[in-house]
């Protein structure tokens, strides 16, 4: 068998700040990392954010393998790993020269990339950037670039499945579900995973039903109210059973904007607030045209305001459905003074220990599964997680439906006995935003 032959990889900021061990992701391949990737790292040290996290852990990853041979030919990564190297600053091509008059980071990069290609003419040379403007000034200096590959999902449309259709199934089996709650599995065909949705459709007669893997039985699904909130179709239904089932800790809602998965999900998490020492609210903060929080007036709670404002709207629709002087609306107000009930930037909420909390991360498509995994694993005894996000809307820069956190997440997790997945379609805010939702 003819050996594999190595590539380059010119590795850009971008994919440093959003895994910082991808490095150790290009198995037997060497990999360039410009200086300009450095000092642009430094930029983003200091914060809270994850990014700053990566940027901090990155340079003591580079601390730790570095030595003379990082900036002379590269040091090795260890056993199936290639060479590492830091390459330093090159003049611009002719043809670089014409197309680019701005010396800007991105060019020093691309000027990089492209000495590195005619230095290695028999070798593959790619840059790696998450930016796909920068991709494409690579190919047009004919030299090959790619996204960062390795957390993305190849097929996103197996995620829409977690719900299926049944038909011709026996009016009998139907009839037992709704009479004893549950029927053997053996009793259907079809070949469920854990915790899977289905609606079951006989001649006459159908029924709602989830799969417990752990008994291998198909219970009903009945559409219960949760907090003055009632599902409005078989999907919601679904997706608070998930809410609501204790073996269940980690839930993930994907949909369209006004499926109403952030809504159910708070439903859910008050109705079940005997059983959790605090229900937490959060949201990563996506700040506009890439500009930070400091740039907006006021104080720290004028800031994040306009960012959480959708959180509080949900929990005013809840508010709503009871009396001001209710014992619900007492209760949820009370619940905010002892903090048991908080929501907050998902910022302020890192680093702390999740023990029997009911979190709720709303458009977790603007995380990177880095960000989703460094947020699960901070999960204690008790605690329940649910990730609610439209992965047709993504705001943040570098991801996309196949890369960002929540499709990730939907993908690694499924088959899990602990966790469920659900795809709300259809919209029930308003006939207006469903329209404006499909057709703009």
């Amino acid at each position: 068998m003819a050996k594999k032959q190595k590539k380059i990889f010119v590795l850009d900021t971008n994919v440093l700040l959003h895994d910082y061990k991808c490095i150790y992701n290009f198995q037997e391949n060497d990999i360039v990392i410009p200086i300009v990737t450095l000092e642009e790292l430094d930029k983003f040290k200091k914060g809270n954010e994850m990014i700053n996290f990566h940027a901090r852990e990155f340079a003591r990853e580079l601390d730790r393998l570095s030595g003379d041979n990082l900036f002379n030919g590269g040091i090795s990564l260890g056993k199936g790993h290639g060479k590492l190297r830091v390459e330093t600053g090159k003049p611009f091509s002719e043809e670089m020269l014409e197309s680019f008059s701005e010396k800007s980071p991105d060019h020093r990069i691309l000027a990089i990339a492209d000495y590195i290609k005619r230095q290695n003419p028999d070798v593959p040379v790619i840059l790696v950037s998450k930016d796909i403007n920068l991709r494409m000034k690579s190919k047009s200096l004919r030299i090959d670039a790619q996204d960062y590959l390795s957390d993305k999902v190849q097929d996103v449309d197996t995620l829409k499945k977690e719900i299926e259709t049944l038909d011709g199934v026996d009016d009998a089996v139907i009839q037992k579900l709704y009479d004893s709650f549950q029927v053997e599995s053996a009793s259907v065909k079809a070949k469920p995973f854990p915790n899977q949705y289905f609606i079951f459709k006989g001649a006459k007669s159908s029924a709602l039903a989830h799969y417990h893997a752990g008994t291998q039985v198909y219970n009903r699904v009945e559409k219960m109210r949760a907090f003055g909130i009632e599902p409005r179709n078989s999907e919601q239904a679904f997706a608070l059973d998930a809410l609501l089932r204790p073996e269940v800790q980690l839930v993930a809602l994907t949909g369209k904007a006004g499926t109403g998965k952030t809504l159910l999900a708070l439903a859910a998490a008050l109705q079940q607030e005997s059983g959790f020492n605090q229900i937490l609210l959060a949201r990563p903060i996506v700040a506009l045209a890439n500009r930070d929080l400091g740039f907006l007036p006021g104080d720290v709670n004028d800031k994040i305001g306009p960012y959480m404002q959708p959180l509080f709207d949900n929990l005013t629709v809840i508010k709503n459905k009871f009396k001001s002087t209710s014992k619900e609306t007492m209760q949820i107000e009370e619940m905010q003074r002892m903090e048991r009930l908080m929501i907050s930037p998902l910022a302020y909420i890192r680093g702390r220990s999740l023990s029997n909390v009911f979190f709720i991360v709303d458009e977790a498509q603007n995380l990177t599964p880095h960000e989703i995994k460094t947020i699960i694993t901070r999960a204690g005894e008790g605690t329940k997680m649910v990730f609610t996000g439209d992965i047709h809307q993504i705001d943040h820069p570098y991801l996309d439906m196949k890369s960002n956190g929540l499709t990730y997440l939907s993908d690694k997790m499924h088959g899990q006995e602990i966790f469920a997945h659900v795809n709300l379609v259809k919209g029930e805010r308003s006939y207006l935003a469903e329209l404006a939702s499909d057709l703009l």
